[in-house]
This record gives structure tokens, C-alpha cells and sequence, in this order.
């Protein structure tokens, strides 16, 4: 059982049970009680669980009252006297209401919508028709109407003194929110001191006992006990409710028994005196002087109520428009992208969804920024976000009334044109590409950056997920085609694209079911007509339909992310291949790489795995890359050219591959690490008309390749021209149909055949 609980089923008893001890064990009962509860107020205070602290120190001053005052009595009743009449004894005791009144008004109040004032006003009501009450009740008919010497003044002081904890619990339980336990067990003290001093003021008035009847001195030890285990209970140690609830029907009632007190008891008041000793000054001033009070603060209240109501009806306005505002600007960012302000792709839909709706025809243009990794890779993400809102102010520009331009992710772009024909629209498009091509100028660095575009004309008869999907496709054949373009979309790109996602998966069960093989085409020296190395190329022959080309499901392996795996497996097969004849012949392998193969961070392992699996030294195997993948800066440039530099120190080879037909930058030849160039089929002449230009070409490729200790070597060679062409011209090796056609490993001839001939 808590504290509070031990204290108040220990102490009522004993207030209960002092009255009928002998006058001075009685006080020294009450003395005791003071002391006890002194001791118990301390001691919480000091254990730092109550809040508001000087109000409950104030609690404590008025027990020490209590207790010397009674342990006064005690001495003065031991030494032969009553105890009555002692006017120190006297000042001592009633010192104890005003420090009582103030330790409740130190409780905590609400202040939410009120001030340090809140629930004075209801107090002063209360007090003025207590006044009333307590005039027409008590002193009127007690002190007035009786012989002067009937009652004592100090006797008489209790009233009043009462009338101070009265408006003071009033206050309290106004100001202090939603009553806690600790307040009711401090009313039911304050309840218990003003009964017993009501009683006692009637019975000492009458002539009873200056020390009081049993039952009021049982109030007066017994309101020691509640106020005692106020302070014990665990909602001392709380602050004040956030709100207070609304009075509602019981305030109106309590209101109007109110305001109906004060004149009920004036007017009782002046009937009883007309039909007796007649009416004086007093019998009239008292009575109406607290009622008119009464109704000012009556008046003065409904005033503060009608402040508070349109306090927080403007509190309640200002909340409403404070939300309506958070919910637009949660709208907004709903609908917006957060870097540059533009519709995001939510809106785009919506706003597509809604045109196709209306039955207006329109138009889509996706589109994204050529070479913006490099950007991010080579300055930084803060220049790559500066240059896409760059690019979204510029673009705004071009925008007609009804248009949406919107930012889908990334450096990924869309236009929303509504009622415009496919004619129009990819004249947009181009007109957008055209300002993507100006230079920019982002913190002091101009850059030069592209587009590339896709273009969906539509009606009403689709929905936004198809224009939006036919769009993606137009954007993704641009990109195939070779960037920096606008392609309309025709159905028979979204056939291409079911084509390649069916030859994707077709692939992913070829792997699964080992339906590819792997063929090896010659590469002949030319300085002895040797076979040196063979390029392993990959073959997918399922069983009983027609073999399917490189061209069809390499672009699908790309575009699936199923290069990797196909990419390993190609080289897996090749090391093991190689490894069968390399040993007599010294013959190598060469094997191309994707770039995506090369964005894997454990690539060189993989290679690793490979020769180790097979037994090919690592000289034995070329790696053939495309140029693409050494060009720029960042993070996956320089990844790459970790990978290749740690190959090349095991031995490994590196090959650029269709050399001159990617951005032809001769600075990376010089740089990084690669040891043969191979020169593209369409340097070699096809006409005697373009043999002068193409000679010259090669010619120029060939000296660079040399000057830097390079092997190069000529793809498509096709005819014995060409083969005697490259010979003068001082290239090294050679590999086309002249040479041999691919073939398996089981029917691979590594000694040309025939000795050509090639002068």
C-alpha cells in the first residue's frame, strides 16, 4: 500500500479518537500531529518529488503554526490555566490560515488561454456570497444581535479566516486544469478546518467549551491528516493538465446557484430584521455591498470568458490556415521534384491521365542528357545537380501555354504537349535538342552536354501507362541509333522491344540448357603467314530452329543485364579451349568484354577463377574492350583501368576494339593501359574509288600504333588486296574471311591453310 494511503488510514483514527483524551493530552496529540506532518512535508521536499515547492514550504510553515500553537496550549493547560485567552498563542494559531491560502494558491494553474490571474475572478465571486452567508448566518445573528462580551474575538476571527481558504480553494480548483488526487486530498483538509471552525464558532457562541466540541476538534486533527498526505501523493510531482475541461452544464448551475445566493440570503436577511429589532446601516450595507460585487465580477468574468473564446477561435483560424498551408506545401512536394521545381512524375500522369481523359490529342517527348555521368563522375554531384537545373530553367523557355515539362528521375526529362501532331512534335523535340546543345556554364566550368529523345504522338484511345511505356522505347531506339536525336515511336519499335525481351529469356534457358557453343575465328601474322591468336565469338544454335545471331541477342543481353552472365560463361569456355591446344601451338585466345562486364568490382577475380580453372597462362589471353570504356573520368573510368592494369601484370593482353568508330580520342592510346589496336572493317576500302582516303586512314593508324609499341590488327579482311594493302602498309596481323571462318574448337585449322599467297 502506497504512503499517502498508510498515512490517512493511521492518522483519521487518531483524529478521531484525541478528542476524548484530557484537555492537555489533547493538545499534545495535536501538536504531535503538526510535528508528524511537518516531518513528512520535509521530507518529500527534499526528495525533490513535488513541483511548485514554495507552495508546499507554505504548507509546511502553517503545520509549525498548528503544532506551536497546540504545544503552547499544552504548557499553558499543565501550568493551571484553561488555555483560553492567551493572545500570542492565539496570533500564532491564525497565522496558520493565510500561509494554508497561500500555499494553494501556490498549486499549479493553466495558462494556455488565461494568465497568472486565471480563476481569481471565480474566487471573488465565491467569497462575496460567502461573505454574504457567512454575514447573515454567522454575525449577524451571533455577534450583532448578542451582548458584546457573549463571544470572544478571537473566537470570532475564524469565519473570516475560514472566508481566505474559501476564495483560495476556489482559485485552485479554477486555475490548476483537471483535479488531481493531490488537490482533493488538499479541499478535503480545507473542508475538514472550515466545518470545524463553523461548529466551533456556533458552539462557543452559544457558550460552549473554548477548547470545542469532540467532533470539531476531530475535523481540526483530521483536515492536518489530508493536508499531510497531499504532498505523498504521486501527483504532487506533476505539472498542470495541458487543457482544461469545460465547466459546461454543471458550471451554468454553479453560476446560477451562485448569483441566487446572494439575494436570497439579503432579502432572508432583511425580512428576519423587519420583523425584529429593525433595520440599521449594516443590515443593509453588508448584505449588498458582497451580492453587487458579486454580479461586477459576475460581468467581469463572462468578459474574460468571451477574450478566452475569441482567443482561441483566432488560435483555432490561425491552426486551420497554418494546416491548409502545410497541406499545400506537402502537395507540392508530393507532385514536384525537390531539385529543380518541375512536375515530377506523379503530376505527369495525373496531368496525361487527364488529357487523354478530355478526349484532346496530344503529344510526349522523353528525353535525358547524353554524358551527364561523366559530368557527376568528373565535378562532382553539387555541378551535376547545378547543371540539371540549368537545364530545367532553359528549358522552360521553350514552353507554350498547356505544357508540362517534368523531371522523372535522374538527368531523365519529360514534355507533355497537348493537341499537336507527330509532325509538330518532333519538331519540338529537335528544337529541345538544339538548346540541350548550347553550352553551360555551371561554377565556373562550361559544359557541353547532349540529348537524345523520344517522341509519342497519341489520342484519347490510349492510357497514359502506354504513351508513357511507347515513349521509354522511342527514347531507347535514339540511344541505339546513336544519340543526340529525336525518334518518333511506330509499332514496330514496340515489336522490336517484345522481340528483344522473348530473346532475353529465350537466353537466359539457352544458358541454363547449354544450347550456346563458342567458334574461333584466325588472326594470321603477317610477317609469316602464321596463325598467332583466335577471337572467340559466341554461337546460339538451339536445337531444331535456325541459329540466331550476335546482332539479335547480344543487344538483348545488354539491355537485360544477362551480358555478365553470358560474358563469364564465354570466357570460362574460351580459357578452357584455348588451354587444350595452347600448349603445342602457343596460339592465344582473345575474348570481348562488355563494359558492363567491366562495372563489376570483382571482374578481375572472375578472370582470375577463369585461367586458374583452365590452366591458360595469363599471356595467353587477350581481352578485347571498346574504346567507349576508357573515355571520360570518375569512379567507373578509373575502376576500369584498375581492372585492366592488375590483368596486365598476370599477363593479360588488352585489345581496343572497332578502334576509330567510337570517340576516336587518340589522348587514351598514350595513357592507359592497352596493347593492341584493332582496326575497324570500315577502314578498309570497298571500291577502287576509296582506296586513296582509306589507305590514308589506315596508313595514319597504323604509324600512331607504332610510335607507341602497339600490335595492330585489321578486321573484314576479306580479299587479297586488302591483305596485300595492310602488308605494305606495315600492319601486323590480320583476321577476316580471307583468313578463316569462325569455327568450334573441334574443327579449328590454327596453321593457314594453303600458305596464301598475298603479293
Amino acid at each position: 500500500m502506497r504512503a499517502w494511503i498508510w498515512f490517512i488510514v493511521g492518522g483519521l483514527p487518531a483524529a478521531v479518537l484525541a478528542p476524548q483524551l484530557p484537555s492537555f493530552a489533547r493538545q499534545l496529540v495535536y501538536a504531535l500531529g503538526g510535528i508528524v506532518a511537518i516531518v513528512v512535508i520535509v521530507r518529500r521536499l527534499r526528495a525533490g518529488r513535488v513541483a511548485r515547492r514554495r507552495a508546499w514550504w507554505c504548507m509546511t510553515a502553517a503545520m509549525g503554526c498548528a503544532a506551536v500553537a497546540n504545544f503552547s496550549w499544552a504548557v499553558a493547560i499543565a501550568l493551571g490555566g484553561t488555555g483560553a485567552g492567551i493572545a500570542w498563542i492565539d496570533a500564532t494559531y491564525f497565522a496558520m490560515y493565510p500561509l494554508i491560502a497561500a500555499g494553494m494558491l501556490g498549486q499549479p494553474i493553466v495558462r494556455r488561454y488565461g494568465s497568472a490571474l486565471a480563476g481569481f475572478t471565480e474566487a471573488g465571486v465565491a467569497l462575496c456570497t460567502a461573505v454574504v452567508v457567512t454575514w447573515v448566518l454567522l454575525y449577524d445573528p451571533f455577534v450583532r444581535d448578542q451582548p458584546a462580551h457573549a463571544i470572544d474575538l478571537s473566537i470570532a476571527l475564524f469565519p473570516a479566516l475560514d472566508l481566505l481558504i474559501l476564495g483560495t480553494a476556489v482559485r485552485m480548483v479554477v486555475a490548476s486544469g483537471t483535479l488531481r488526487a493531490t488537490h482533493l486530498l488538499l479541499l478535503a483538509g480545507a473542508a475538514c478546518l472550515l466545518t470545524s471552525d463553523v461548529l466551533y464558532f456556533v458552539s462557543a457562541s452559544l457558550g460552549g467549551a473554548w477548547a470545542g466540541s469532540g467532533i470539531t476538534s476531530a475535523g481540526w486533527a483530521a483536515s492536518y491528516v489530508f493536508m499531510a498526505a497531499s504532498v505523498l501523493h504521486p501527483t504532487a510531482a506533476q505539472p498542470p493538465a495541458d487543457a482544461r475541461p469545460s465547466s459546461g452544464r454543471w458550471g451554468t448551475v454553479v453560476y446560477a446557484a451562485v448569483v441566487l445566493i446572494g439575494p436570497l440570503a439579503t432579502g432572508w436577511s432583511l425580512l428576519h430584521e423587519l420583523g425584529g429589532h429593525g433595520l440599521e446601516v449594516a443590515d443593509v450595507a453588508v448584505p449588498l455591498v458582497p451580492t453587487a460585487l458579486s454580479a461586477v465580477l459576475l460581468v467581469v468574468r463572462l468578459g474574460h470568458a468571451g477574450r478566452v473564446e475569441r482567443r482561441r477561435a483566432h488560435d483555432l483560424r490561425a491552426a486551420l490556415h497554418q494546416q491548409s498551408q502545410m497541406q499545400a506545401l506537402l502537395r507540392h512536394h508530393a507532385l514536384h521534384d525537390a531539385l529543380t521545381g518541375l512536375p515530377n512524375r506523379r503530376l505527369l500522369d495525373d496531368r496525361l491521365t487527364e488529357l487523354l481523359a478530355g478526349g484532346d490529342g496530344g503529344g510526349l517527348i522523353v528525353f535525358d542528357l547524353d554524358g551527364f555521368k561523366d559530368v557527376n563522375d568528373r565535378f562532382g554531384h553539387p555541378t551535376g545537380d547545378a547543371l540539371l537545373v540549368e537545364v530545367a530553367r532553359r528549358l522552360e523557355s521553350l514552353l507554350s501555354p498547356g505544357d508540362t515539362l517534368a523531371r522523372l528521375g535522374g538527368d531523365e526529362f519529360a514534355l507533355l504537349c497537348p493537341r499537336v501532331a507527330e509532325p509538330e512534335l518532333l519538331a519540338r523535340g529537335s528544337r529541345l535538342l538544339a538548346e540541350l546543345r548550347r553550352p553551360v556554364e555551371v561554377g565556373g566550368v562550361e559544359l557541353f552536354v547532349s540529348g537524345t529523345a523520344g517522341a509519342r504522338a497519341f489520342t484519347a484511345k490510349y492510357s497514359a501507362t502506354t504513351v508513357l511505356a511507347d515513349a521509354d522505347v522511342a527514347l531507347y531506339a535514339a540511344k541505339a541509333a546513336g544519340k543526340d536525336r529525336v525518334i518518333g515511336f511506330d509499332e514496330e519499335l514496340r515489336d522490336q522491344q517484345l522481340q528483344r525481351s522473348k530473346t532475353a529469356e529465350r537466353l537466359r534457358a539457352a544458358l541454363a540448357a547449354d544450347e550456346l557453343a563458342v567458334w574461333y575465328q584466325p588472326i594470321v601474322a603477317l610477317d609469316g603467314d602464321r596463325t598467332v591468336g583466335v577471337e572467340a565469338l559466341v554461337r546460339w544454335c538451339p536445337p531444331g530452329s535456325a541459329p540466331i545471331g550476335p546482332d539479335r541477342f547480344i543487344p538483348a543481353a545488354e539491355a537485360s543485364g544477362l551480358i555478365v552472365a553470358l560474358g563469364d560463361w564465354v570466357l570460362n569456355r574460351a580459357c578452357l579451349d584455348a588451354a587444350g591446344w595452347y600448349p603445342d601451338t602457343g596460339v592465344g585466345v582473345s575474348v570481348n568484354v562488355s563494359p558492363r562486364q567491366l562495372a563489376e568490382p570483382d571482374f578481375v577475380a572472375r578472370v582470375h577463377a577463369a585461367l586458374a580453372a583452365s590452366g591458360l597462362p595469363g599471356d595467353a589471353l587477350t581481352i578485347e574492350i571498346t574504346e567507349g570504356v576508357l573515355v571520360g573520368a570518375g569512379p567507373q573510368a578509373e575502376q576500369t583501368i584498375a581492372h585492366l592494369t592488375a590483368l596486365r601484370a598476370i599477363g593479360v593482353r588488352v585489345a581496343i576494339d572497332d578502334f576509330g568508330t567510337g570517340y576516336s580520342s587518340l589522348a587514351y592510346l598514350r595513357d592507359l593501359p592497352i596493347d593492341v589496336l584493332k582496326i575497324d572493317r570500315s577502314f578498309l576500302p570497298h571500291s577502287r574509288d576509296d582506296v586513296a582516303g582509306q589507305t590514308a586512314l589506315v596508313r595514319a593508324i597504323v604509324d600512331l600504333a607504332r610510335s607507341l609499341g602497339l600490335v595492330t590488327v585489321a578486321e573484314g579482311v576479306e580479299t587479297e588486296e586488302h591483305a596485300a594493302l595492310l602488308r605494305d602498309l606495315g600492319c601486323d596481323r590480320v583476321q577476316g574471311f580471307l583468313l578463316g571462318r569462325p569455327a568450334p574448337a573441334a574443327g579449328l585449322e590454327l596453321v593457314a591453310p594453303g600458305a596464301p599467297s598475298f603479293a
